[in-house]
């Protein structure tokens, strides 16, 4: 682990360079992609906590959601803030790093490490850019497969993840399921909806539109479509919250003033938050990235690839499911979560479903929830019991 640098890493060079592990294929290992192309350079960055046992057979995979990155439990290089789900990770934690060896890698069109935009093409000596092949869901998971080869893994106990993170972890069980024993899909769907696509397309047109974007070479020109960037972050993080969370956070409270200044400063305190959020992510995220991570969600629709059935993506599966939704979560309601779970009921899948009470929106399953503790603790507490652990 990485969790000791004494100064803030150059987000540009973690792009190629990061501060955590790394593993380097060549067209011995090739990436094969969705969209047709092949990559035969390329790298995954990823961290790893606690101790893969000797008989390799307690890993868990977690996987990041849009923004996050494989600093899951540790702190962030570039940000300098402790790791993304240091709630759910850590010792005695319900994803117990005395008892499991955790993996979390950067997914594919990533900006920490892993292969993506904003790395160095080998064949020009420039940032990809927009000549970075499309990247769906299904090709993050075939690389983080690459990457559990190459430590030797075989059989995942666990995936888990939330929001693109859960669509990761359905896409796991799909593809390899021989390989995952058990999965954690939290917060997520198996397919994007319209509106989750209307959303999206604001972003990337708020960072296409900003001058500084240059057609994607802002790399190459020495420019960063900051403010572009900055408006697609502020949008998103609304859709992450409820109208709850929201009012009891911030209400219609001014900030640092006694009275609005009839301007269009950042009268209310929701506003300035919503602006220091936008102003601190573009100093640790790639616009590209986050073009193609998001057009990757877009995409992402496990029925369509097995005849419109999403039970036949399942069928005859062993793995073991816990799937979880909030009650105040609109951006993946549990709507989406049940179509999951009646299809694999239909699979003849061992599923258990629970729908949480919280009024945290989206974002609760990266938060301070009890009931999503003892859920996962006892699911992955009797999925370790059946796998001898």
């Amino acid at each position: 682990m990485h969790d000791e640098i004494q100064s803030l890493a150059d987000p540009l060079k973690e792009a190629n360079e990061p501060s955590s592990p790394v593993v380097r294929f060549d067209a011995a290992t090739p990436l094969v992609m969705d969209c047709g192309v092949v990559l035969d350079s390329w790298q995954i960055a990823y961290q790893t906590y606690g101790e893969l046992n000797a008989a390799k057979s307690n890993a868990v995979l977690v996987c990041h959601a849009l923004t996050g990155d494989q600093h899951v439990a540790s702190r962030n290089p570039i940000t300098g803030k402790g790791g993304w789900w240091t709630a759910m990770i850590g010792p005695g934690k319900p994803i117990d790093t005395d008892r499991f060896f955790v993996i979390c890698a950067n997914v594919v069109g990533g900006c920490t490490g892993t292969t993506g935009p904003a790395s160095t093409n080998p064949e020009t000596g420039k940032p990809w850019g927009l000549g970075f092949p499309m990247v769906t869901i299904r090709d993050m998971v075939r690389a983080q497969a690459h990457l559990v080869d190459a430590l030797g893994i075989e059989s995942l106990f666990c995936v888990a993840g939330g929001s693109m993170g859960g669509m990761q972890v359905l896409e796991w069980a799909a593809s390899y399921p021989a390989r995952v024993f058990s999965s954690l899909p939290l917060a997520t769907s198996a397919k994007h909806s319209a509106q989750n696509i209307a959303f999206h397309e604001v972003g990337r047109q708020a960072v296409m539109a900003d001058p500084d974007w240059r057609g994607g070479r802002y790399l190459e020109e020495g420019t960063r479509p900051s403010k572009g960037l900055s408006v697609a972050r502020m949008g998103a993080h609304i859709t992450y919250l409820s109208e709850p969370a929201l009012h009891r956070k911030f209400g219609r409270k001014l900030q640092d003033r006694e009275a609005p200044t009839f301007s269009f400063d950042a009268d209310f305190q929701v506003e300035s938050y919503l602006r220091h959020q936008g102003l601190s992510f573009v100093e640790r995220f790639d616009a590209n990235s986050y073009l193609y991570v998001t057009r990757a969600m877009d995409y992402f629709d496990i029925a369509a690839d097995h005849d419109g059935v999403l039970a036949k993506a399942f069928t005859g599966t062993k793995t073991r499911f816990c799937v979880a939704s909030f009650t105040s979560d609109w951006l993946f309601p549990t709507a989406d979560s049940r179509a999951v779970v009646h299809a694999l009921n239909a699979a003849g899948a061992s599923v258990s479903f629970v729908e949480l009470e919280s009024d945290k929106g989206h974002d609760a399953f990266l938060l301070e929830e009890p009931n999503l503790f003892a859920t996962t603790r006892g699911f992955i507490n009797a999925a370790a019991r059946a796998r001898g652990l």
